[in-house]
């Protein structure tokens, strides 16, 4: 299959999906009252995104219950001992998360734009939308509970939860304070993309499996796939965030190295001797030109600092899609091999 015809078969697997996890959204997280606290909290989702992660987990129960790809009811999912189960609810609770974090991060980046739209805490105010992320943090938590899962695999799955979440917090405070250091270590920056992206993919994974009753050692080699995947992921990222325009982008582009935000390109660039700091004169995102950010990919490209990047995100990939041997052979796990495959070869 040729790179274009994976693609479009990934793409078509996640809109077919997406389509019944943005239904399942409006069930699961409803408005009420106060309205205003609701209407922030559920900005994110009626946004739009592509439902990566809820996705990843969809696939991999139908993987894990070989049957044909949306074939079975998500709502009554049969486990590996043949009780139904609601896997959806479970894939929802990690989208929930997912938008939970956005909204947190945008507040401390102080980002104008997600999704196209502006961040929660510019269309409403800082404090409602800390409210509004809180809401759906505990939401999430809720939700997962509603599985029907066996009650010893139900609790598993929200303690991953409630690991994930602190993992996601001790990633960002690294991400913060890589900022305010002279020195980043290439370790150091993958341990906190672990941390900070990585661990809720490999959580989207893992928690199909832990609710359908799936042995330890599946579910960990599916959590290695989401770690693996997630962090090539976000390496795809931070070379978006240099090549992509702007208006595809949904933010400004650039905007890492206006933060001083440390990732892989800038510690490989600083390692060539590129001053990375000075690489951009502009204060804030608005003051960031085309023909800087320009100038400052042709200095990153000449040091070969983007190709070592995408080479990383490459041999994640491999190592991901080496974990999906503990499931069977079927559409669902290919489709798994391809999504791993298109978050780093995606242009936005």
């Amino acid at each position: 299959m040729t790179p274009d015809a994976t693609e479009k078969r990934v793409l078509e697997a996640i809109r077919e999906r997406r389509e019944l996890v943005n239904d399942a959204l409006d069930e699961d997280v409803p408005m009420a009252e106060p309205e205003r606290l609701y209407e922030a909290s559920r900005y994110l989702l009626k946004a739009g995104g592509k439902r990566l992660r809820p996705t990843v987990s969809l696939l991999t129960a139908e993987s894990l219950a070989d049957v044909e790809p949306m074939s079975e009811d998500y709502r009554a999912f049969p486990t590996l001992a043949g009780d139904p189960i609601d896997v959806m609810v479970a894939a929802v609770s990690i989208e929930v998360i997912q938008s939970f974090t956005l909204i947190h991060d945008d507040i401390m980046d102080d980002d104008d734009l997600r999704r196209g739209v502006p961040a929660v805490h510019k269309e409403y105010d800082n404090s409602t939308a800390i409210l509004a992320g809180d809401t759906l943090y505990a939401k999430a938590f809720e939700l997962l509970t509603k599985t029907g899962a066996d009650p010893a695999d139900g609790l598993e799955a929200v303690r991953r939860l409630a690991t994930t979440c602190t993992q996601i917090c001790e990633g960002q405070a690294l991400d913060i304070e890589f900022e305010r250091r002279t020195e980043v270590l290439p370790d150091e920056y993958l341990q906190m993309v672990e941390l900070k992206t990585a661990v809720l993919y490999g959580t989207a994974a893992a928690v199909p499996a832990v609710v359908m009753g799936a042995d330890d050692e599946v579910v960990e080699a599916l959590y290695q796939y989401g770690i693996a995947s997630g962090s090539a992921f976000q390496i795809q990222d931070d070379v978006l965030d240099l090549t992509v325009p702007s208006d595809q982008l949904g933010k400004q582009r650039g905007s890492d190295l206006v933060e001083n935000k440390e990732t892989i390109i800038s510690l490989h660039a600083r390692q060539q001797g590129i001053d990375v700091d000075d690489l951009v004169d502009a204060e804030t995102a608005e003051e960031l030109t085309e023909d800087a950010v320009e100038a400052a990919v042709a200095e990153l490209n000449e040091a070969g600092s983007i190709d070592y990047a995408r080479e990383m995100a490459e041999d994640l990939t491999e190592q991901a899609k080496s974990r999906l041997d503990v499931l069977p052979d079927n559409e669902a796990r290919d489709l798994l091999c391809d999504i791993a495959d298109y978050l780093i070869t995606r242009g936005y």
